[in-house]
């Protein structure tokens, strides 16, 4: 997989450390930055980062800041985008088989790099439950978005 990564000064030391996890398993890593641990504005690396998922040509993303929720509500501002905050692996296993998140926020204050590692091999390793509960709920969910966000091409 084609995997966006991204960061604020809060979270770049984890994420150079998921960079060569997601490396040895496999993927294809793109990093939008930030590369040094001087004071940023979060969006102006997530937003980019984020917008090239929505768009496709990325597959998922996983963006890093202090708590995570940072990411999360500039991600979610875009129509495409489904970020979930985890904080350990039961987190992110339930949101891949139950939200088909393709975004995965991490608290790089909150966290360390060893539970980051687990919930990222988790998140990345679950597939979408097809049940049909949870493509309901998710297509709810987008029928939300497509009501509410604008689609790229209007941007």
């Amino acid at each position: 997989m084609k995997i966006s990564l991204a960061s604020d000064h809060a979270g770049v030391v984890l994420k150079k450390e998921i960079i060569k996890q997601l490396e040895a398993m496999g993927h294809t890593v793109h990093d939008f930055g930030p590369y040094s641990e001087e004071a940023v504005d979060l969006s102006d690396f997530i937003y980019p980062a984020a917008l090239e998922v929505a768009k496709g040509e990325f597959d998922r993303g996983i963006f890093v800041d202090g708590v995570g929720y940072g990411s999360a509500l500039i991600a979610n501002r875009i129509l495409g985008i489904d970020a979930v905050v985890c904080q350990d692996p039961f987190c992110a296993k339930l949101a891949r088989e139950h939200t088909d998140s393709n975004v995965l926020c991490l608290g790089g204050k909150i966290i360390g790099s060893a539970i980051a590692a687990e919930i990222v091999h988790t998140w990345m390793t679950t597939d979408f439950l097809e049940e049909e509960k949870y493509q309901r709920r998710v297509k709810k969910v987008q029928a939300i978005s497509e009501k509410h966000l604008r689609p790229l091409a209007e941007l």
